[in-house]
């Protein structure tokens, strides 16, 4: 019998383990996951953070628990994956957020700093990707994975922003994700990516103040992102609601990357 859109939209039962989801694009991600009936699995660097976060899902009803990890290092990738599956007995959807940025000039952009948005960005999706699926989705033939990229990856920055290392990261993560789409859609686990534009969670303080206005004037919207416009996608990646999508990036930019063609 063909399912309503509210039963496809519908995670109770669901498991989610969320990256970098203390705060930002991140606990967005968990709020809608959790909205919708997943338990959630918060992991970000710092203890304290994730306590607030934790706190703040409580009080809208989402089931939680939290693990601090660093996504930069392997040994606490693989414990992140096996404490989350050992808690939630299995992990149905992957958000692969927590990542780095560094802006600096591309003749002058230090190894190690390039190195270090690499290793995050790129490495660390591919590391705890590979942990998860192999000790929960692929033996369940089942899973959900969501990596966070960005229009920055669609090509170059406007004048004044250098970040070479973070637009390389981001197309990289693109790429990833069709590539794994191909390769794991046979075990029924869909990979897609999420592209945000500018949203005030993702830019300084400083460059909020004086770059702002003129980010949110270059979108077709006229604004920039705020703290719902990435739930909607979000869930139907994770749900079945988008069972038969995968390899796939979507801009969620206020129609930024449709006027530069990105």
């Amino acid at each position: 019998m063909t399912r309503t859109i509210q039963q496809l939209f519908d995670l109770k039962g669901k498991t989610a383990l969320v990256t970098g989801g203390s705060r930002g694009l991140g606990l967005q991600l968990a709020h809608a996951l959790g909205e919708a009936g997943a338990r959630i699995m918060l992991s970000s660097r710092k203890a304290d953070d994730l306590v607030e976060a934790a706190a703040e899902l409580k009080s809208a009803g989402i089931d939680v628990d939290w693990i601090a990890a660093d996504c930069s290092k392997e040994a606490d990738i693989r414990a992140l994956a096996d404490e989350t599956i050992k808690r939630f007995g299995h992990v149905d959807i992957l958000v692969n957020n927590a990542g780095a940025s560094w802006g600096a000039p591309a003749e002058d952009h230090p190894v190690e700093a390039w190195d270090k948005v690499m290793n995050l960005n790129v490495r660390g999706y591919f590391l705890l990707s590979q942990h998860i699926a192999k000790h929960s989705m692929i033996p369940r033939k089942s899973g959900r994975i969501i990596n966070l990229a960005s229009i920055a990856g669609l090509g170059g920055n406007p004048p004044g922003m250098q970040m070479i290392a973070y637009n390389t990261s981001k197309g990289a993560v693109i790429n990833f994700t069709r590539a794994l789409g191909c390769e794991w859609g046979q075990y029924n686990i869909t990979v897609n990516a999420i592209c945000p534009g500018f949203f005030p969670s993702k830019l300084t303080a400083a460059t909020l103040a004086e770059k702002g206005d003129e980010l949110a004037s270059h979108a077709p919207l006229g604004r920039l992102g705020d703290d719902e416009d990435l739930k909607g996608l979000c869930l139907l990646y994770a749900s079945d609601a988008g069972k038969h999508i995968t390899g796939q990036w979507l801009a969620v930019d206020g129609g930024v990357s449709a006027v530069t063609g990105g």
